[in-house]
């Protein structure tokens, strides 16, 4: 059975988390919804240091996470070790997330897509293979820091 992939949001991406959420099921991935369960006001951090926790210790390969601009929670995850979460607006964004950087967290702004949107950058991010080649030695560099 493959690994689950955990989705998290705070009050700003919880509708778009659902629709989401669903996708995933749909596509026959097993998910993990961490919260937030409502649209009352709650602080990104606890959703994304969630989803990094678990894509970080491997028990995911991969994780998403929504909030109104991305930002919060793409500040919150990379804080974490392995964890390279990708802020996408796009579907070009996702790719070359996923192509050139590896990217195991998606984050995505909900105040700035439409579902449809969303769930495009979702298909494209998890299509997408890493490439490889001279991009390892780049993200050898980034968790050299770390």
């Amino acid at each position: 059975m493959p690994k689950p992939i955990p989705i998290g949001a705070d009050h700003a991406g919880f509708a778009m988390k659902q629709v989401l959420a669903d996708e995933l099921r749909q596509l026959g991935y097993q998910v993990e919804d961490v919260g937030t369960d409502s649209e009352a006001s709650t602080d990104y951090a606890d959703y994304a240091h969630k989803v990094a926790r678990e894509v970080g210790s491997g028990d995911a390969e991969r994780g998403v996470l929504l909030c109104g601009t991305g930002l919060g929670m793409s500040y919150a995850a990379n804080r974490h070790h392995g964890v390279r979460a990708a802020v996408a607006w796009n579907e070009e964004v996702a790719r070359l997330s996923r192509e050139h950087n590896d990217s195991n967290v998606l984050v995505l702004p909900s105040r700035c897509l439409s579902n449809d949107e969303a769930r495009s950058i979702l298909h494209t991010w998890l299509d997408t293979k890493f490439e490889g080649g001279r991009h390892v030695n780049r993200i050898r560099k980034i968790e050299e820091t770390e």
